[in-house]
């Protein structure tokens, strides 16, 4: 399972986000692919991201299982990473 971040660099809430995001990656065991909206805009429309950034897509074996779209706060993402079965890393 991986998830794929699409964000852009003038987006105030990816910017949130981010810090948000590398303090649950410290924890949990998570591949992620980071796309930029402007830079990497050929593969990005694959993902149909839509007009609110930052988008977090959920994939199992290349079909997205889960859509998260603008802020959330950190438990949030946290309880939907643990119900989709992602575990922390083990020390």
């Amino acid at each position: 399972m991986k998830v794929i971040k699409i964000t852009a660099i003038w987006c105030s809430a990816c910017l949130i986000m981010n810090k948000i995001w590398k303090e649950i990656l410290k924890k949990y065991d998570i591949e992620t692919i980071e796309l930029d909206l402007d830079m990497d805009e050929e593969e990005v429309k694959k993902y149909n991201p839509g007009s609110i950034l930052p988008v977090f897509i959920f994939e199992k074996d290349g079909v997205e299982i889960k859509r998260i779209v603008g802020e959330a706060k950190e438990l949030e993402l946290i309880k939907i990473i643990e119900e989709l079965g992602f575990y922390e890393k083990s020390n």
